[in-house]
């Protein structure tokens, strides 16, 4: 195929690529594998399966694997750069309006509906993990002890996520067949006849190994790093906002083992507690409008550094929104660019052999612990979406928030129950508050 039909093929499948990671994988694999047979069926779940042992969003690595192997060094970055364009440039747009018109009663409204929701959401997330990873009372003892130590000692999700990868070390020598994770994902349909890069095609001269090529791309990928960094101190100061965004979703990046909603927590005690770049409620409120957008969910970042910046004045008070786009823009970087480096670093390793790699025993302790630390997270949403005010004795039902509470029991039963989609939910989530505040 054609650079520019490729170029086209992935601009749609940004624009399609909805429901998480199984959603956006499913539409990867619809296209590319079915429809365009662009690459084999096991070939595709290769890709698959390196990149699921990384950290960062699978199917954006996923895009960028498949992309380079096609078109070498400049597919695999349009591929993975329009895999998050859409979402970038709409969650933008979504931050402008919220921060300009989120106090509007309307709009107060639906977000009020839309947050109860959004706990709902996180729980979900929390099951899904949960029931394709705690297949033995040792997993289950690690998720217990995980979310005992971030709710009740606030012990940093760094260190819990070293922990839990030093247990699953030790438990992998002495007990492997706890610690194996299988079946995390699996593509569907019948294998198609023929494929541009089939199951049983040799390795593209471009895909193969060389130690040249491994220095090469790292110390390009360090080097954009280190410039880019050196650049935000330079203009900005080493104590700058923009500074301090690099070196935190740096290391962000380096963390999301498990999915976007395994670093979230990591992200809320950062930009929330440590930095105050935006509240509690507009965290949730920027999940939510994460979730209404194509491409990962960890480029709810993207909402977290529009605000950050348009809090924090970057430019002055009459330039709120070219700050909120710079910092949104930073954000952005930093958080992707490990990503690449991983793809284009590890990709010529991963196609010197063929076959279905598995997670390794710390990984599957990783992403044990990862379900303590979404239920965490759900609880911490919880708290300020059923209890805005607090508990306090001298309100009504303690200060519980009936209406809240109501939406969220909905969400919930939709979710678990019925098997609704996420952006239904939110969509009568946001209605149903709407017609709340029209009430009150």
């Amino acid at each position: 195929m054609s650079f520019a039909e490729a170029t086209r093929t992935w601009l749609r499948v940004g624009l399609l690529s909805f429901g998480g990671p199984a959603g956006q994988i499913a539409v990867m694999h619809r296209i590319l594998v079915e429809e365009k047979r662009w690459i084999g069926e096991e070939r595709f779940l290769h890709a698959l399966s390196y990149c699921m042992l990384l950290p960062g969003p699978e199917a954006q690595q996923l895009a960028t694997y498949i992309g380079w192997l096609l078109h070498r060094t400049w597919g695999g970055l349009v591929a993975g750069l329009l895999f998050v364009l859409p979402s970038l440039v709409l969650l933008i747009a979504l931050a402008w309006l919220y921060l300009a018109f989120g106090d509007v009663p309307a709009v107060a409204g639906v977000l009020a509906g839309v947050k109860p929701a959004v706990v709902a959401i996180v729980l979900q997330a929390a099951w899904r993990i949960g029931g394709r990873t705690l297949k033995h009372p040792a997993l289950w003892a690690i998720a217990v002890l995980a979310f005992v130590a971030i709710f009740a000692f606030a012990v940093p999700f760094p260190l819990i996520v070293l922990t839990a990868g030093g247990i699953g070390y030790l438990g992998g020598r002495l007990w492997p067949a706890v610690f194996t994770l299988r079946g995390t994902h699996a593509a569907t349909g019948a294998k198609p006849a023929a494929a541009v890069i089939d199951d049983t095609t040799p390795t593209p001269p471009h895909a193969r190994f060389r130690w040249g090529r491994l220095a090469l791309v790292v110390a390009v990928c360090v080097a954009l790093w280190a410039a880019t960094i050196t650049l935000l101190i330079a203009l900005a100061g080493a104590d700058s906002t923009l500074a301090a965004m690099g070196w935190f979703f740096t290391k962000a990046a380096l963390l999301t083992f498990g999915g976007a909603y395994a670093v979230l927590p990591y992200v809320y005690q950062g930009a929330v507690e440590t930095f105050g770049w935006l509240t509690p409620g507009q965290m949730i409120d920027g999940l939510a409008l994460g979730e209404t957008t194509p491409g990962p969910l960890i480029m709810v970042v993207a909402f977290v550094g529009f605000v950050g910046g348009w809090t924090k004045a970057l430019f002055g008070p009459e330039w709120l929104p070219l700050a909120g786009v710079v910092a949104a823009t930073v954000v952005t970087f930093f958080t992707f660019l490990p990503s690449f480096l991983f793809i284009f670093a590890g990709g010529p390793v991963i196609e010197t052999t063929h076959g279905q790699l598995r997670f390794t025993a710390p990984l599957t302790a990783i992403t044990a612990a990862v379900v303590g630390v979404v239920v965490n997270l759900a609880v911490f949403f919880a708290w300020h979406v059923f209890w805005p005010r607090g508990l306090r004795a001298d309100l009504t039902l303690g200060g519980l928030d009936p209406l809240a509470l109501a939406i969220g029991i909905a969400a919930a039963v939709a979710l678990f129950r019925f098997r609704v989609g996420v952006i239904p939910v939110i969509l009568g989530s946001g209605i149903a508050g709407l017609l709340g505040y029209g009430w009150r």
